[in-house]
């Protein structure tokens, strides 16, 4: 069986409390259990992980060649900000799917550019949880190819 990771940025954890005229209103809890359903019918074992700490992130984005057949990565603000995270996604050779909850092209200047999507294979923004889901399958053709 095939596994992946999914990791999660800053803030995350307050998904359904949190500006959900933006990103709605489903918990992240609620997001892990819709992609555990998801990965159940790929046959992909998920790890899923959530960190408000960048150089948490970043040691399990390192995790990712020994451990994982592909990662995706939701690093929120720090999609943004992070060199650091870049650095760490362009050292992975495993297929990496950058995600978003909210179209980061629809919003506020700062949010237009993501730093880290240069250090991926592809990236799906806009369509709330959904993009998790289309993630999955993306990376399952990925990984299954």
């Amino acid at each position: 069986m095939k596994k992946i990771i999914i990791i999660n940025g800053p803030n995350l954890n307050l998904l359904g409390n949190r500006e959900d005229d933006i990103y709605g209103k489903e918990s992240l809890d609620k997001i892990k259990a819709d992609c555990e359903k998801k990965c159940h019918e790929k046959k992909i074992e998920l790890t899923f992980f959530q960190s408000n700490n960048e150089g948490e992130i970043i040691d399990r984005i390192h995790d990712v060649n020994d451990n994982y057949d592909g990662l995706i990565i939701n690093p929120a603000a720090f999609t943004h900000s992070s060199i650091a995270i870049l650095d760490s996604l362009r050292a992975i050779n495993k297929p990496k799917i950058e995600i978003h909850l909210s179209n980061i092209y629809a919003r506020e200047e700062y949010r237009k550019k993501s730093i880290t999507s240069e250090g991926v294979d592809g990236l799906i923004c806009g369509f709330g949880g959904n993009s998790y889901l289309l993630g999955i399958e993306a990376i399952s053709k990925l990984i299954y190819k």
